[in-house]
């Protein structure tokens, strides 16, 4: 296994260099890891196809912002539709358990304001596309949501999923760094840096490098076991946090420390005094880590990291405020809620909108304000459903180390980032997982739903 993790990271770094020495090499990629994932699903055994499926869907999560990035695939959302597609193939071998319908409730909820839509919008729009903008995302979570419920694993397999999304991401960290070497070169001022981004949005850019940098984080603490591969794993560390730090987008980051934290704690909890210990030290290394990364990002960004975090402009001077302007698009978006309390404005139309008021096209990324105003009272229905069914499965199973960082990812990304990739959807489903041990008893449970 070790062999095999080595020999497929160093495929995902040359594969990283190709992709951005030759563009169109992306879509090779793109539609050679879509048939190879199809065709390992088809052959797969019964018994292993759910841990194949969350796989793919795993690796697709990894790799979208690089398709973005080189304009790989049909077209800008397909990895949430592939996602789309690989969870419905295992519901249609597996189907999913009774007390996931409450899942299937949260997709209902969600037709009524897409009439609404089409009622209202100016038929010279292209209203298909801006329904399935915007509906993507969370159709992509209720689908994988009533896959992944209850859906057994073992830890073996819960950390080889994690490599499958972490492989891509390192291909989408070597091309960033091939694009921008040279940060230092390109940091003036404390916004946002496309620069320091590949070229991309940084949002984006900083939520995946994030979650590059907690995955492998948790490989560090929990899944790697000799000292070549923690020593490897704590190097990425470091390349994943510093190259999400300069892309002076915060919410990527502040979001994979908390995942982290939630994560530490919870498995101090479930660890013998011996296990504690050894978990102390390996928590000194990667602190020690965190703090040789800081330093290299304020060197690197000519001390204007430091400003960012403190949430000052280029000079020092404090901004007044803290969420760059969000703030009030949330309270526009609730403002609209208010306004259209029942069926909201309709799917795709806060935007517009807030044009046809103020002139400017801006988006707040809260999926929170953005579904009660587009979805009215039936999106507060449907957001607590999302909100209160994983917490309610975490109490009648604790099995999960990382239920919290998945659940944490989700609700801290929805906050900066929307659902515009398909990270926090599927992520969300992850926190639904059984986990078991991994003995050969029960070998033959592993995938089996319950009823």
């Amino acid at each position: 296994m070790q062999n095999n993790y080595l020999k497929l990271l160093g495929l995902h770094v040359i594969i990283g260099v190709l992709v951005y020495l030759f563009r169109p090499l992306g879509q090779v990629y793109f539609y050679g890891v879509v048939s190879y994932f199809i065709l390992k699903i088809i052959s797969t055994k019964p018994q292993l196809k759910g841990f194949q499926i969350v796989s793919a869907c795993a690796y697709i999560v990894g790799a979208e912002v690089i398709f973005r990035m080189t304009n790989s695939g049909p077209f800008y959302e397909a990895s949430k539709y592939l996602i789309i597609l690989f969870c419905v193939i295992g519901l249609f071998y597996q189907g999913f358990s009774k007390k996931a319908t409450s899942y299937l409730l949260y997709l209902l909820l969600l037709i009524p304001s897409i009439y609404v839509s089409l009622y209202v919008l100016d038929i010279g729009q292209n209203i298909r596309k801006a329904i399935a903008f915007n509906l993507s995302g969370p159709v992509c979570l209720g689908v994988a949501a009533l896959f992944c419920y209850n859906l057994k694993l073992t830890k073996t397999q819960l950390g080889s999923m994690l490599n499958y999304a972490v492989y891509p991401l390192v291909s989408t960290l070597v091309y960033v760094i091939a694009y921008n070497p040279n940060v230092a070169a390109v940091s003036n001022s404390t916004g946002s840096n496309f620069a320091a981004s590949g070229g991309f949005g940084p949002n984006q850019m900083s939520t995946v490098l994030g979650l590059g940098f907690f995955i492998m984080t948790i490989r560090f603490f929990y899944f790697s076991k000799t000292k070549l591969i923690r020593y490897l794993d704590l190097l990425f560390i470091l390349l994943f946090a510093f190259r999400a730090i300069v892309t002076f987008s915060r919410g990527g980051v502040l979001t994979a420390i908390i995942m982290i934290l939630a994560f530490v704690v919870i498995l101090y909890n479930h660890t013998s005094k011996m296990q504690k210990r050894n978990l102390l030290f390996s928590l000194i290394g990667f602190l020690v880590i965190g703090l040789v990364t800081w330093l290299i990002s304020a060197s690197q960004t000519n001390g204007l990291i430091e400003k960012r975090y403190a949430n000052q402009n280029a000079m020092g001077i404090e901004k007044s405020d803290v969420t760059t302007g969000r703030g009030e698009l949330f309270l526009a978006e609730f403002d609209e809620f208010l306004e259209h309390p029942f069926l909201g404005v309709g799917v795709g139309r806060v935007k517009d909108l807030r044009f046809q008021k103020t002139g400017i096209h801006a988006a707040s990324h809260n999926e929170m304000s953005r579904i009660i105003a587009e979805h009215g009272l039936l999106g507060m229905i449907a957001f607590t459903i999302l909100l209160l069914v994983p917490l309610f499965f975490r109490l009648q199973n604790r099995s999960n180390v990382l239920f919290f960082s998945f659940y944490l990812f989700w609700l801290l990304t929805i906050n900066h980032s929307a659902m515009r990739i398909a990270a926090p959807a599927f992520i969300y489903a992850l926190s639904l997982l059984y986990i078991i041990d991994d003995t050969p008893s029960l070998h033959r449970k592993q995938i089996n739903k319950a009823q």
